[in-house]
């Protein structure tokens, strides 16, 4: 094995954070860190010392080393730049170098170390990689907990919907001059079903007291008996025993923000029996000196069927793509088929798609390096000069085809120094003193107006205007797939069918 162990220690030799990759005892790793400060020499710096069985290979990090403990006979030239990965990592974590901070985000950083060295050796990944393995971002988790909140709140409406018809019910019978159910007729051998129901209504809800002036509070506890009259408050007090009977209910959070999708794509206003969503997002990130790190495309076409009679439809594709993507079909739909034709039907014909429920038929994924790929190039210069920083920074659409709406490129400015002084402006600029940020604002890109720039002077240094993040939102998405006709299994006859399509930021950066 060529790397032993990772570790960060102090300037003294104790460990904050070590990851063995070998199989090696606690003790045996904390007494070669205590060697390790005694075997560098007072005031000659290297990146390296060795003794008669491992090698240190180490950097400094404020006051901090990172270490890594390899064989002697590993190469130099491949530890040294693993190291130099190890060190771009921590600062990912950790706000400041400190033994404090690092403990605190200790279980963080053996992760990430994790997707560096794999049993000993380096894996082939970058920091843009690594981050985006540690996050463990799930699209199925998403779509689950959206599909279940979507249940909830339809059975809620449910409970209430039977509340109101349980409740109308017993005033009908109130009116009618029946005896009030629930305090009597239970002895009675003649009861047939039409009266269970009532009664077992009775079990949760109280008969409507006659209205009066309002009266003052009690001094007492409150009442244990449940209260009618205000909306909405027999499903709350429903909700509320079977918590108190152990069954865990989730409500949908009031006020909870819209989400990015719900904000490009408002409800379609002709929604038809087969409706389709498709959503791509993008991550990216670049280098302030040029040079794309890693961008990433996810999408997705989820169908969703309101009617039984066009469940057993195919989806004809217009697969336009020459980007290289990764295209993978749901496990029940019939693949030969897609890639013959560019059809997606299920396996099974006879079958149909499932009823009021979002079903994704297609994903993609395109990973790429190749700048020419990059939809919105961002290019920031700060230039140095005597009293603080001269920016400029512009824009350029390279995929002509798409119109970006909303975009926002935010870009951080040091605290303190008062506000930018704004030069040329292309769109609208806002300056939030409280987050330190310099938005600037361009309500639509496309390709009649696929450059612009800003200028500002400012105090502060280069290194302070970065990272610069953008964010945008498109009707148009990256990859050219698009659902151009549905038709009916038997017979091949079309399908009306609705669409709404959505091209998001999920992370976009210049680091």
């Amino acid at each position: 094995m060529v790397l032993l162990a990772a570790a960060l220690c102090t300037k003294a030799g104790k460990a904050i954070v070590s990851r063995q990759f070998v199989e090696m005892t606690r003790t045996r790793v904390e007494g070669l860190l205590a060697a390790f400060p005694k075997l560098m020499n007072t005031g000659k710096q290297h990146t390296f010392v060795e003794t008669e069985s491992v090698r240190y290979v180490y950097q400094p990090l404020e006051k901090l080393y990172m270490v890594l403990i390899t064989t002697k006979n590993s190469n130099i030239l491949e530890d040294l730049e693993t190291l130099r990965l190890f060190s771009r990592v921590i600062p990912e974590y950790c706000r400041v170098l400190e033994e404090g901070e690092v403990s605190e985000h200790c279980f963080d950083l053996i992760f990430a170390f994790d997707e560096i060295v794999a049993l000993g050796y380096r894996e082939s990944v970058n920091l843009a990689q690594i981050r985006t393995f540690t996050e463990m971002d799930s699209h199925e988790e998403k779509v689950f907990r959206a599909v279940r909140e979507t249940q909830e709140r339809e059975a809620k409406a449910e409970m209430r919907r039977k509340a109101k018809e349980l409740q109308q019910a017993r005033r009908d019978a109130e009116r009618s001059g029946k005896k009030s159910p629930g305090f009597g007729g239970f002895g009675s051998s003649g009861m047939g079903s039409g009266n269970s129901a009532t009664i077992i209504t009775d079990v949760l809800i109280e008969p409507e007291k006659p209205k009066a002036a309002p009266a003052p509070a009690r001094p007492s506890g409150p009442s244990k008996a449940l209260k009618l009259g205000a909306r909405g408050k027999e499903v709350d007090s429903f909700v509320d025993k079977l918590k108190s009977e152990g069954v865990d209910v989730i409500a949908p959070a009031s006020g909870k923000r819209p989400s990015e999708v719900s904000k490009v794509l408002p409800a379609p206003v002709n929604v038809e029996s087969v409706h389709m969503r498709v959503e791509e997002k993008i991550s990216l990130t670049c280098g302030r000196d040029g040079g794309l790190q890693n961008m990433e495309v996810v999408g997705m076409i989820t169908l969703r069927v309101s009617n039984d009679k066009a469940g057993r439809v195919r989806l004809h594709l217009n697969n336009d793509d020459k980007k290289g993507l990764q295209l993978q079909t749901h496990p029940n739909v019939d693949k030969k088929l897609f890639s013959s034709s560019s059809i997606l039907g299920l396996k099974n014909p006879e079958k149909s798609f499932p009823l009021n429920s979002d079903v994704g038929v297609l994903k993609w994924r395109l990973q790429t390096t190749d700048e020419s790929l990059i939809p919105l190039t961002i290019n920031c210069w700060p230039s140095e000069g005597a009293t603080g920083c001269d920016v400029n920074i512009e824009y350029e659409l390279q995929e002509e085809g798409l119109q970006l709406n909303d975009v926002i490129v935010t870009i951080p400015v040091p605290s303190g120094v008062g506000a930018p002084v704004i030069g040329d402006l292309d769109g609208e600029y806002r300056h939030d003193s409280r987050r330190n940020v310099l938005e600037w604002c361009l309500p639509v890109i496309d390709a009649k107006n696929k450059t612009g720039s800003l200028e500002f002077s400012m105090a502060g240094l280069p290194g302070d205007f970065f990272p610069v993040h953008v964010s945008f939102v498109s009707k148009h998405n990256y990859c050219d797939i698009q659902v151009v006709k549905v038709t009916q299994v038997d017979g091949d006859a079309p399908v009306k069918f609705s669409s709404e399509t959505a091209f998001l930021v999920e992370k976009y950066e210049i680091l």
